[in-house]
Protein backbone atom coordinates (compact mmCIF):
# COMPACT_ATOMS: atom_id res chain seq x y z
CA UNK A 1 0.00 0.00 0.00
CA UNK A 2 2.57 2.65 0.70
CA UNK A 3 4.81 1.89 -2.38
CA UNK A 4 0.98 2.49 -4.28
CA UNK A 5 0.14 5.57 -2.36
CA UNK A 6 3.93 6.55 -2.86
CA UNK A 7 3.45 6.58 -6.94
CA UNK A 8 0.03 8.06 -6.29
CA UNK A 9 1.28 10.56 -4.41
CA UNK A 10 4.02 11.99 -6.83
CA UNK A 11 1.96 11.43 -9.51
CA UNK A 12 -1.18 13.87 -8.94
CA UNK A 13 1.25 16.44 -7.23
CA UNK A 14 3.23 16.13 -11.10
CA UNK A 15 -0.64 17.40 -11.84
CA UNK A 16 -0.56 20.04 -8.88
CA UNK A 17 2.77 21.43 -10.10
CA UNK A 18 2.06 21.74 -13.47
CA UNK A 19 -0.84 23.91 -12.94
CA UNK A 20 1.69 26.35 -10.45
CA UNK A 21 -2.14 26.45 -8.62
CA UNK A 22 -1.34 24.68 -4.83
CA UNK A 23 1.13 23.97 -2.42
CA UNK A 24 2.05 20.45 -2.35
CA UNK A 25 0.99 18.95 0.97
CA UNK A 26 -1.49 16.30 1.64
CA UNK A 27 -3.71 19.05 3.28
CA UNK A 28 -3.42 20.57 0.06
CA UNK A 29 -7.29 21.75 -0.84
CA UNK A 30 -8.15 20.34 -4.22
CA UNK A 31 -11.80 21.40 -3.73
CA UNK A 32 -14.87 22.16 -1.64
CA UNK A 33 -18.37 21.03 -1.79
CA UNK A 34 -21.15 23.04 0.20
CA UNK A 35 -17.76 23.57 2.29
CA UNK A 36 -16.44 20.67 2.76
CA UNK A 37 -12.64 20.47 1.73
CA UNK A 38 -11.29 17.48 -0.46
CA UNK A 39 -7.86 17.36 -0.14
CA UNK A 40 -4.80 16.08 -2.06
CA UNK A 41 -4.13 13.36 0.48
CA UNK A 42 -7.97 12.39 0.36
CA UNK A 43 -7.25 12.43 -3.91
CA UNK A 44 -3.74 10.54 -3.65
CA UNK A 45 -5.33 7.75 -1.07
CA UNK A 46 -8.71 7.35 -3.16
CA UNK A 47 -6.55 7.21 -6.33
CA UNK A 48 -4.23 4.58 -4.70
CA UNK A 49 -7.28 2.18 -3.94
CA UNK A 50 -8.21 2.35 -7.27
CA UNK A 51 -8.84 -1.48 -9.26
CA UNK A 52 -6.19 -2.72 -10.91
CA UNK A 53 -7.36 -1.91 -14.21
CA UNK A 54 -6.99 1.92 -13.51
CA UNK A 55 -3.85 1.84 -12.56
CA UNK A 56 -2.05 2.59 -15.91
CA UNK A 57 -4.03 5.18 -16.89
CA UNK A 58 -2.29 8.56 -17.98
CA UNK A 59 -2.08 11.10 -14.59
CA UNK A 60 -4.44 13.43 -16.10
CA UNK A 61 -7.13 11.64 -16.44
CA UNK A 62 -7.03 9.38 -13.27
CA UNK A 63 -6.39 12.89 -11.52
CA UNK A 64 -10.18 14.70 -13.16
CA UNK A 65 -11.84 10.97 -12.47
CA UNK A 66 -10.86 10.09 -9.24
CA UNK A 67 -11.70 14.16 -8.65
CA UNK A 68 -15.22 13.97 -9.92
CA UNK A 69 -15.66 10.65 -8.04
CA UNK A 70 -14.80 12.31 -4.89
CA UNK A 71 -16.99 15.75 -5.52
CA UNK A 72 -20.30 12.84 -6.77
CA UNK A 73 -19.68 11.03 -3.42
CA UNK A 74 -19.74 14.51 -1.01
CA UNK A 75 -22.86 15.73 -3.29
CA UNK A 76 -24.90 12.04 -2.24
CA UNK A 77 -23.13 12.44 1.57
CA UNK A 78 -24.33 15.57 2.26
CA UNK A 79 -27.88 14.67 1.79
CA UNK A 80 -27.83 12.27 4.02
CA UNK A 81 -29.40 14.14 6.88
CA UNK A 82 -28.81 10.86 9.53
CA UNK A 83 -25.40 8.81 9.94
CA UNK A 84 -26.52 5.21 9.82
CA UNK A 85 -25.03 2.98 13.05
CA UNK A 86 -23.28 0.87 9.99
CA UNK A 87 -21.63 3.67 8.99
CA UNK A 88 -20.51 4.85 11.91
CA UNK A 89 -19.70 1.44 13.05
CA UNK A 90 -17.70 0.82 9.77
CA UNK A 91 -15.67 4.06 10.31
CA UNK A 92 -14.67 2.95 13.65
CA UNK A 93 -13.72 -0.04 11.86
CA UNK A 94 -11.92 0.90 9.28
CA UNK A 95 -9.99 3.16 11.97
CA UNK A 96 -8.76 0.22 14.09
CA UNK A 97 -7.40 -1.37 11.10
CA UNK A 98 -5.84 1.00 9.30
CA UNK A 99 -4.03 2.32 12.51
CA UNK A 100 -3.18 -1.53 13.46
CA UNK A 101 -1.81 -1.34 10.24
CA UNK A 102 0.28 2.14 10.32
CA UNK A 103 2.09 0.07 13.71
CA UNK A 104 2.62 -3.02 11.17
CA UNK A 105 4.67 -1.19 8.73
CA UNK A 106 6.56 0.68 11.40
CA UNK A 107 7.67 -2.99 12.63
CA UNK A 108 8.08 -4.18 8.82
CA UNK A 109 10.78 -1.99 8.52
CA UNK A 110 12.60 -2.79 11.84
CA UNK A 111 12.32 -6.18 12.14
CA UNK A 112 14.04 -7.57 8.69
CA UNK A 113 17.43 -5.82 9.33
CA UNK A 114 20.25 -7.30 7.50
CA UNK A 115 21.53 -8.42 10.74
CA UNK A 116 18.30 -10.07 11.69
CA UNK A 117 17.85 -11.50 8.60
CA UNK A 118 21.70 -12.88 8.58
CA UNK A 119 21.24 -14.20 12.01
CA UNK A 120 18.18 -16.09 11.55
CA UNK A 121 19.56 -17.60 7.70
CA UNK A 122 22.47 -18.65 10.05
CA UNK A 123 19.67 -20.19 12.73
CA UNK A 124 17.96 -22.06 10.13
CA UNK A 125 20.59 -24.26 9.26
CA UNK A 126 23.06 -24.59 12.46
CA UNK A 127 21.83 -27.89 13.32
CA UNK A 128 20.96 -28.83 9.68
CA UNK A 129 22.31 -32.02 8.81
CA UNK A 130 23.38 -32.53 5.00
CA UNK A 131 20.81 -33.67 2.98
CA UNK A 132 21.80 -35.88 0.27
CA UNK A 133 20.88 -35.95 -3.36
CA UNK A 134 21.40 -38.84 -6.20
CA UNK A 135 21.60 -38.07 -10.21
CA UNK A 136 20.50 -41.70 -11.86
CA UNK A 137 19.50 -43.05 -14.89
CA UNK A 138 16.79 -45.95 -15.11
CA UNK A 139 15.73 -48.41 -17.74
CA UNK A 140 11.70 -49.07 -17.33
CA UNK A 141 10.67 -52.57 -18.36
CA UNK A 142 7.31 -54.62 -17.72
CA UNK A 143 8.93 -57.98 -16.90
CA UNK A 144 11.94 -59.12 -14.44
CA UNK A 145 13.31 -61.12 -17.76
CA UNK A 146 13.37 -58.19 -19.33
CA UNK A 147 15.56 -56.10 -16.74
CA UNK A 148 17.80 -59.19 -16.68
CA UNK A 149 18.09 -59.10 -20.36
CA UNK A 150 19.09 -55.16 -20.55
CA UNK A 151 21.68 -55.81 -17.61
CA UNK A 152 23.29 -59.14 -19.70
CA UNK A 153 23.74 -56.47 -22.26
CA UNK A 154 25.27 -53.81 -20.26
CA UNK A 155 27.55 -56.06 -18.92
CA UNK A 156 28.65 -57.25 -22.34
CA UNK A 157 29.13 -53.27 -22.66
CA UNK A 158 26.60 -51.89 -24.06
CA UNK A 159 26.20 -47.74 -23.88
CA UNK A 160 23.25 -47.54 -21.45
CA UNK A 161 21.82 -43.99 -22.45
CA UNK A 162 21.65 -46.23 -25.77
CA UNK A 163 20.62 -49.11 -24.07
CA UNK A 164 17.81 -46.87 -22.32
CA UNK A 165 16.61 -45.36 -25.73
CA UNK A 166 16.17 -48.04 -27.53
CA UNK A 167 14.57 -50.36 -24.56
CA UNK A 168 13.06 -48.10 -21.83
CA UNK A 169 9.21 -47.64 -21.98
CA UNK A 170 9.39 -44.85 -19.15
CA UNK A 171 9.25 -41.55 -20.02
CA UNK A 172 12.84 -40.89 -19.55
CA UNK A 173 13.94 -43.80 -22.56
CA UNK A 174 13.97 -40.88 -24.96
CA UNK A 175 16.30 -39.08 -23.09
CA UNK A 176 18.64 -41.99 -21.97
CA UNK A 177 16.74 -42.62 -18.99
CA UNK A 178 18.41 -39.61 -16.95
CA UNK A 179 16.39 -38.79 -14.16
CA UNK A 180 18.12 -35.70 -13.39
CA UNK A 181 19.51 -34.81 -9.75
CA UNK A 182 16.62 -35.84 -7.16
CA UNK A 183 16.62 -35.87 -2.91
CA UNK A 184 14.54 -38.15 -0.31
CA UNK A 185 10.91 -38.47 -0.80
CA UNK A 186 10.69 -37.74 -4.36
CA UNK A 187 11.12 -41.19 -6.06
CA UNK A 188 8.77 -44.16 -4.88
CA UNK A 189 9.84 -46.31 -1.80
CA UNK A 190 11.48 -49.17 -3.67
CA UNK A 191 13.64 -47.31 -6.49
CA UNK A 192 14.73 -45.00 -2.92
CA UNK A 193 15.92 -47.71 -0.86
CA UNK A 194 17.90 -49.84 -4.08
CA UNK A 195 19.78 -46.07 -4.69
CA UNK A 196 20.84 -45.54 -1.31
CA UNK A 197 22.29 -48.84 -1.17
CA UNK A 198 24.58 -48.15 -4.31
CA UNK A 199 27.77 -46.30 -5.18
CA UNK A 200 28.40 -43.99 -7.89
CA UNK A 201 28.73 -45.78 -10.90
CA UNK A 202 26.59 -48.98 -10.14
CA UNK A 203 24.19 -50.40 -11.94
CA UNK A 204 21.26 -52.44 -9.75
CA UNK A 205 20.01 -55.51 -9.93
CA UNK A 206 16.05 -55.72 -11.43
CA UNK A 207 14.14 -52.97 -8.87
CA UNK A 208 10.24 -53.71 -9.03
CA UNK A 209 7.85 -51.12 -8.44
CA UNK A 210 4.09 -50.16 -9.39
CA UNK A 211 5.34 -49.09 -12.42
CA UNK A 212 7.35 -51.85 -13.72
CA UNK A 213 10.87 -53.31 -13.72
CA UNK A 214 13.70 -51.21 -13.13
CA UNK A 215 17.86 -51.22 -14.41
CA UNK A 216 19.35 -48.08 -11.85
CA UNK A 217 22.55 -46.92 -12.92
CA UNK A 218 23.68 -44.27 -10.66
CA UNK A 219 25.64 -41.22 -11.78
CA UNK A 220 26.49 -39.29 -8.75
CA UNK A 221 25.54 -38.31 -4.95
CA UNK A 222 26.01 -34.82 -3.26
CA UNK A 223 24.69 -32.95 -0.25
CA UNK A 224 21.98 -30.67 -1.71
CA UNK A 225 23.14 -26.86 -2.45
CA UNK A 226 22.28 -25.17 0.74
CA UNK A 227 19.90 -22.29 -0.84
CA UNK A 228 21.56 -18.86 -0.45
CA UNK A 229 19.90 -16.35 1.73
CA UNK A 230 18.96 -13.97 -1.29
CA UNK A 231 16.59 -17.30 -2.39
CA UNK A 232 15.45 -17.32 1.23
CA UNK A 233 14.74 -13.70 1.66
CA UNK A 234 11.16 -13.42 1.28
CA UNK A 235 10.68 -16.43 3.98
CA UNK A 236 12.80 -15.25 6.29
CA UNK A 237 11.26 -11.52 6.12
CA UNK A 238 8.01 -12.82 6.79
CA UNK A 239 9.13 -15.06 9.65
CA UNK A 240 11.14 -12.89 10.88
CA UNK A 241 8.03 -10.01 10.76
CA UNK A 242 5.78 -12.61 12.53
CA UNK A 243 8.09 -13.40 15.12
CA UNK A 244 8.14 -9.94 15.61
CA UNK A 245 4.37 -9.01 15.44
CA UNK A 246 3.95 -12.19 17.96
CA UNK A 247 6.21 -10.64 20.63
CA UNK A 248 4.39 -7.00 20.21
CA UNK A 249 0.82 -8.33 20.61
CA UNK A 250 1.98 -10.86 23.46
CA UNK A 251 4.03 -7.74 25.63
CA UNK A 252 0.65 -5.32 24.62
CA UNK A 253 -1.62 -8.11 25.80
CA UNK A 254 0.40 -8.96 29.31
CA UNK A 255 0.21 -5.05 29.77
CA UNK A 256 -3.26 -4.48 28.85
CA UNK A 257 -6.78 -4.47 30.41
CA UNK A 258 -8.54 -6.63 28.81
CA UNK A 259 -12.43 -8.22 29.20
CA UNK A 260 -13.66 -11.02 27.34
CA UNK A 261 -17.42 -12.04 27.20
CA UNK A 262 -17.97 -15.31 29.74
CA UNK A 263 -19.41 -19.04 27.54
CA UNK A 264 -22.90 -18.04 27.18
CA UNK A 265 -23.00 -14.46 26.79
CA UNK A 266 -23.75 -14.46 23.62
CA UNK A 267 -25.05 -16.63 20.70
CA UNK A 268 -22.55 -17.39 18.13
CA UNK A 269 -24.83 -16.79 15.50
CA UNK A 270 -24.93 -13.44 16.47
CA UNK A 271 -22.09 -12.53 14.01
CA UNK A 272 -24.73 -13.28 11.14
CA UNK A 273 -27.16 -10.84 12.21
CA UNK A 274 -27.03 -7.91 9.96
CA UNK A 275 -30.62 -6.00 11.18
CA UNK A 276 -29.12 -5.13 14.45
CA UNK A 277 -26.45 -2.31 12.38
CA UNK A 278 -30.18 -0.88 11.03
CA UNK A 279 -31.44 2.00 13.12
Amino acid sequence: MRKHMKFAASTALAVVMATGAFAQDADTVIATVNGTDITLGELIITRAQLPEQYQDLPAETLFTGVLDQMIQQQLLSDTLEVEPTRVQTALDLQRRSLRAGEVINDLTETAASDDALQAAYDARFADAEPTVEYNAAHILVETEEEALAVIETLDGGADFAETARESSTGPSGPSGGDLGWFGAGMMVGEFETAVKDMEPGDISAPVQTQFGWHVIKLNEVRDQPRPTLEQLRPELENQLLQETVTGKLAELTEAAEITRPAAGDFDPEIINNLDLLED
